[in-house]
């Protein structure tokens, strides 16, 4: 089960019922944050989520109302005696950006570890998912994140037996480890049926549409994705900078074909976004106007 929920949904400025862009997934004891904005930590005691095991936050880039809760939830991590090393994953000048922002955070009983990203398209592999970095075009750079958990077939007893692998090999096995005994090598295809459908969560913010939000969109689960504004004269400000419209997004999941939709990242100025959800979801029916603290639960398939 992958555990989704989008802890702020407002852009440039905090709002009294709308904290800045972040998001929080969990799965198999493990917690990823993408982006920090102002009130992240108010949105995750809201929720009832602690941030001391938060392994991972990856920043899309550096504007203020993306990393500006970052100090202080260092702070909270600190305090919480937290010792465990925490990874950051962003563009390039992560360290440097993060370095500056430590002045008023300087001592922290953990480590920080960074991973700043290099290419077009990255890829962080971890123990059971990956995190997928992909490039969007903002005003300076940016990157979408997509979380993707494999899931291996299932374990096919018959097949072992018949093949004499001891019982003590299984587990491994599945683990996707290959063991040897007795100078035999067992392999995990010997006994794994075809490879399951995984879980997918694809989210961006602050970019104009591009073809690369459509293809790692595709196949997920849910996309979360910026719908800054949905006042049909604002196109011609989205594209001064670089931002998108509610519409634009509904297009790129039209596109995607994914089963959900959620926008975020509004505008200041758009106080009610489900007022335009209408005209959303002929583009894209299974579209929603998110709010601060809405939530999912994930399922594999079986």
């Amino acid at each position: 089960m992958l555990d989704v929920c989008l802890l702020g949904t407002g852009g440039m400025m905090p709002l009294p019922y709308r904290w800045l862009t972040s998001l929080m997934m969990r799965y198999n004891g493990k917690s990823i944050l993408i982006d920090c904005g102002e009130g992240t930590q108010i949105a995750l005691k809201e929720k009832g989520w602690s941030p001391k095991p938060i392994d991972i936050i990856c920043f899309t880039h550096y504007h203020a109302d993306h990393i500006s809760g970052l100090p202080g939830m260092l702070l909270t991590m600190g305090n919480a005696e937290r010792t465990e090393p925490l990874l950051l994953i962003g563009p390039k000048g992560l360290q440097r950006t993060v370095t500056a922002l430590r002045c008023i955070a300087p001592e922290l009983p953990f480590e920080i570890c960074y991973a700043e990203i290099t290419e077009p398209e990255q890829t962080f592999s971890f123990a059971g998912f990956q995190i997928e970095a992909f490039k969007v075009n903002h005003n300076v750079v940016c990157y979408g994140y997509s979380l993707v958990i494999d899931r291996i077939g299932k374990f096919q007893l018959e097949k072992a037996q018949e093949l004499g692998i001891p019982q003590r090999c299984w587990s491994r096995l599945q683990k996707g480890e290959i063991q040897e005994v007795d100078g035999r090598i067992y392999t995990p295809d010997m006994v794994l049926g075809e490879p399951r459908k995984g879980l997918k969560v694809t989210y961006c913010t602050d970019t104009r549409p591009t073809e690369s939000i459509v293809t790692h969109a595709a196949g997920s689960d849910l996309f979360i994705c910026e719908g800054m504004y949905g006042e049909p004269d604002k196109l011609a400000k989205a594209k001064e900078y670089k931002h998108m419209t509610m519409y634009e997004a509904a297009r790129i999941a039209k596109a995607a074909r994914v089963p959900e939709m959620w926008l975020t990242h509004y505008s200041p100025s758009l106080n009610r976004p489900e007022e335009y959800m209408n005209e959303v979801r002929k583009i894209f029916p299974a579209s929603v106007a998110a709010k601060d603290g809405r939530s999912a639960e994930l399922n594999f398939m079986d």
